[in-house]
């Protein structure tokens, strides 16, 4: 699994002008499934993600994590991640899980960050969505659950 971490004052996500999640202070999560995930790695970066400390303390050093700032996650699903440019003019997504299993490890993802209190709010799987959000800093990280 592949998540683009974007930190955000604010954010949204809408199909066809309707708003389907919405968020304030946080981060907006871009994920992407290969076919080669499992569980354990949804686990994995539900953990990482929940606890990176890229939140600034009261000396402006980025040392809080998104749990110890009370934040919101504005999560969604991102088959393109895994588009491979190499070649050609292009992208190939021959990488990108299928959609039944990417939606499965997408919303277990989902369910394990709101299992740690997390307020998780989604674009809808598969849809044509617009994303908005003010970029706080800007901080955009990836982080990928394969080494």
């Amino acid at each position: 699994m592949r998540v683009v971490v974007q930190r955000s004052k604010n954010a949204k996500v809408t199909v066809n002008e309707e708003i389907t999640g919405q968020i304030s202070k946080g981060l907006v999560l871009l994920v992407g499934v290969t076919h080669h995930d499992k569980d354990e790695d949804a686990a994995y970066l539900a953990e990482k993600i929940a606890n990176l400390r890229i939140f600034e303390d009261d000396a402006g050093k980025m040392n809080l994590s998104l749990v110890e700032v009370g934040g919101e996650i504005l999560s969604v699903s991102q088959f393109t991640l895994y588009g491979d440019c190499r070649k050609g003019r292009r992208p190939n997504f021959m990488e990108a899980a299928k959609p039944e299993q990417a939606n499965q490890l997408y919303e277990r993802f989902n369910h394990l960050l709101r299992e740690k209190g997390i307020k998780v709010e989604t674009g809808i799987f598969g849809a044509m969505m617009d994303v908005e959000l003010i970029n706080d800093g800007p901080v955009t990280l990836i982080v990928d659950s394969k080494g």
